[in-house]
């Protein structure tokens, strides 16, 4: 790029920033400040200097003062970046952040090859094959070309896993990467049903109303809408998907910034979820649009909450084009519940303590007990019709609690689960058994019910774990034998039929899923004097 270029980069930046706020001296003098800069240094610098790479990261260094949301895309990173939402790929699925010269797992992708080896969102990749990654100036598109390739093909990566004191290393073997938002829902019982939104993407509404329309046809009267994990999307797919479930005219969300007045969003007639018990579970990883609907549902007391405070990301980014068809997705507004909660949690002492939070929740005791959590009154809010507390300044504060249980969890379990065991062996479990296992359960259904991990079968397992270099643990494998006949079981389930019978199976031996049932089925939503 020649400096003539990048007088233009910076006349762009300082005229868009002149659409949104009157133009005054300082900008101007900015503008001329840096461009006098540049011009010294493309003509007297000891050595012969990139400019374009400079300006990169003037940007991007720039936009850090600002707010952990507001980023700089370079143009071949703008379509990688749109993908989870709109399209499909071949590789290991997972979504990520680089933060700090450190590559951060923002999501694995349900379904994909990293999700089913149990990489987590936090993970930092540290090793690629052999090669640092980390604190080595690797750009997103050196990630992309590492992680993605043919189908089949292995990579081998090695993570930092908070809480871990050493590398936690995976042999991921890379694939189609399906790239569905809502898994396939589920009968619970003969009124209840299940469905799991992964993201807020192009068709996740689409998608919501398919597998709805499928359960009300097998009976459904009660939902269970699980958002746990789900890092948020696009904003006009959450608007939609909340007025799912509200009546007419009522705020879904409202935005305002300092220079964006305040923008209402309410319900509409459409709707297929308008009447009937609703259950939305979520978590600490449910981020943004998750919130926007979970705020909106608790707000007008239409549903409960369960689970563990959400995210706490509120902000609005708006994206501006460079004239070198590179992109700055700008925070521009807050985005605000019904009752006036600001769902962002605050960002003012950096971004490395930004994206610390979640684990110091964990070190405080957030993620196990209620009562590690505490807010002041001035974050205090009422819900619009029964006026019941509600809390706002970083994210959605569940109406019930559950906290994280890993009492059945051990080392044993976990290199089953990271060497990718359970995924191997269900595999060729599958090559073998696949016609006969269909003939004898012809759906998830009758699955779920009927097939058990036998004694004979879960010792076959741990030989094959052995086999896998993942030596038996007697005493783990006592602790653990639940979890991981449970575990085996879903694997077969999704290599059979599809995710939502993994889920279903998953769920079984989730606390936070059978609170949701149980709340369904006792008097909590009559004495909350909730609207179903």
């Amino acid at each position: 790029m020649k400096i003539q270029k990048i007088f233009s980069v910076i006349a762009f930046l300082c005229f868009s920033s002149s659409q949104i706020n009157a133009q005054n001296g300082d900008i101007q003098a900015s503008m001329n400040k840096f461009g006098t800069l540049l011009t010294i240094i493309s003509q007297t610098y000891v050595d012969t200097v990139n400019e374009t790479k400079l300006v990169d990261h003037a940007i991007v260094n720039l936009l850090q003062d600002l707010d952990p949301h507001s980023v700089y895309i370079s143009p071949q990173d703008k379509e990688k970046m749109n993908e989870p939402l709109i399209g499909n790929f071949e590789g290991v699925g997972i979504q990520f952040n680089i933060i700090k010269d450190t590559i951060l797992v923002v999501s694995p992708i349900v379904g994909g090859p990293s999700e089913k080896l149990g990489i987590m969102s936090g993970d930092k990749i540290i090793i690629i094959d052999d090669d640092t990654v980390a604190g080595v100036g690797f750009t997103n598109d050196k990630v992309v070309k590492s992680l993605r390739g043919p189908k089949g093909t292995i990579v081998h990566v090695s993570m930092k896993r908070n809480g871990e004191p050493e590398l936690l290393d995976f042999e991921i073997k890379r694939d189609k990467i399906p790239i569905y938002s809502v898994d396939e829902g589920y009968m619970v019982d003969d009124k209840t049903g299940y469905i799991r939104v992964n993201r807020f993407a192009r068709n996740t509404v689409e998608e919501f109303r398919a597998e709805l329309v499928t359960l009300k046809k097998e009976g459904l009267e009660n939902l269970v809408l699980d958002l746990r994990g789900n890092g948020g999307g696009y904003l006009n797919t959450a608007i939609e998907l909340a007025d799912e479930f509200l009546d007419r005219d009522k705020l879904i969300v409202y935005t305002q910034g300092r220079n964006f007045p305040k923008d209402e969003t309410k319900s509409t007639l459409n709707g297929n979820f308008k009447k009937g018990k609703l259950v939305v579970l979520i978590d600490e990883s449910s981020a943004s649009a998750s919130e926007i609907v979970s705020g909106a549902i608790q707000d007008w007391d239409r549903g409960i909450i369960i689970g563990r405070r959400s995210f706490g990301k509120g902000l609005v980014q708006k994206p501006y084009p460079l004239p070198d068809g590179s992109e700055v997705r700008l925070t521009i507004s807050r985005y605000y519940t019904p009752s006036g909660r600001c769902i962002q949690r605050p960002y003012g002492d950096g971004t490395d303590k930004y994206y610390e939070d979640l684990r110091a929740r964990y070190e405080h005791g957030e993620l196990m007990n209620e009562d590690s959590i505490s807010f002041p009154d001035s974050l205090k809010f009422q819900t619009r019709i029964n006026k019941r507390t509600v809390y706002g300044g970083g994210g959605i504060m569940p109406d019930v609690f559950v906290g994280v249980d890993t009492s059945a969890r051990s080392d044993y379990y976990f290199k089953l689960l990271r060497k990718g065991t359970f995924n191997k062996y269900s595999l060729s479990y599958l090559d073998k058994k696949r016609k006969s296992l269909l003939k004898t359960y012809p759906d998830k259904y009758v699955f779920h019910k009927k097939f058990v991990v036998t004694e004979e079968q879960l010792n076959d397992f741990i030989a094959f774990g052995e086999k896998d270099k993942v030596p038996k643990n007697e005493a783990d494998l006592e602790k653990s034998k639940a979890e991981i006949e449970n575990l085996l079981k879903a694997y077969i389930s999704r290599g059979l039929f599809n995710s939502g019978s993994y889920m279903m199976e998953i769920n079984e031996v989730d606390k936070t899923f059978k609170m949701a049932i149980s709340t369904i089925n006792d008097d909590t939503f009559d004495r909350l004097k909730l609207r179903y």
